[in-house]
């Protein structure tokens, strides 16, 4: 267990805070241990209707915690050996409605969790990207397929291709969350509506969410974007966007082929 994720249950619904402020709520392998311990404790929990994401500070997530990621990859750990695999089958598999509240960045898996949630408020200045070419990896989280069918195949292209952000105004226009509201809104608008949902009848809406998402054709795609994202973490050109990132310079991509 770790600090940087903390639950809290009330009225039904089952908060999940990103608690890693001073690291831009970058996630470790330790905190995807403790966000599958919190989606499964909500599928399985009858007290939990509702799943709410959220976080502190001033962004949502910076995505994968470089330096953790590198030293698992270093030592020959797979992607799918790694606690984010049980994370992304836990939200494959999540059958109740969830939302997520996006205050500043959301970048990687801070854009593609918010995929698996069935309502989004984002901050009108927010900043969206899924910057997974920037570091020679391959997408993840099954949304090599959801960002196409939620924004259409050019917009999710140029996304994936150039890593270039998107705003919180820009993310409701092209279908990536309900609601774009000023920054200091977006915790108690996400609450409404989770709080909403979990006054719903709770069998009818988890039937109409399965009926909605494939659970086990998302769980095969996870896995196939692990073998492209693990071929690619032992690259050359993985190793030079690592060694950029980490000297905070542009990676040099000339001689790749």
């Amino acid at each position: 267990m770790t600090d940087h994720i903390q639950t809290e249950l009330s009225g039904g619904v089952l908060t999940v805070t990103l608690a890693r402020p001073e690291k831009k709520n970058a996630i470790t392998q330790a905190m995807y241990a403790a966000l599958s311990d919190a989606v499964e404790r909500a599928r399985t929990d009858d007290a939990v209707r509702v799943l709410l994401f959220r976080s502190e500070g001033d962004s949502f997530s910076a995505g994968n915690d470089i330096a953790d990621f590198i030293a698992l990859g270093s030592q020959g750990q797979q992607p799918t050996d790694m606690s984010v695999f049980r994370f992304l089958k836990a939200l494959a598999e999540f059958d109740k409605p969830a939302v997520a509240a996006v205050r500043g960045r959301a970048v990687g898996i801070g854009l593609t969790l918010l995929l698996h949630c069935d309502m989004v408020v984002v901050a009108e200045d927010a900043l969206l990207s899924v910057p997974f070419i920037n570091l020679a990896l391959a997408p993840e989280a099954a949304s090599s397929m959801l960002l196409p069918a939620a924004i259409g195949h050019h917009r999710a292209f140029e996304m994936f291709a150039l890593g270039e952000p998107i705003d919180g105004r820009t993310a409701v226009a092209w279908g990536l969350a309900n609601r774009a509201v000023p920054a200091d809104g977006v915790e108690a608008a996400a609450a409404d509506l989770a709080g909403k949902l979990a006054a719903r009848a709770p069998n009818s809406i988890r039937k109409t969410k399965r009926l909605m998402r494939d659970a086990e054709a998302l769980w095969a795609l996870m896995q196939r974007e692990g073998e492209a994202f693990g071929s690619q973490m032992s690259s050359p050109e993985a190793m030079e966007a690592f060694m950029a990132f980490s000297q905070k310079r542009a990676p040099d991509f000339s001689k790749a082929g």
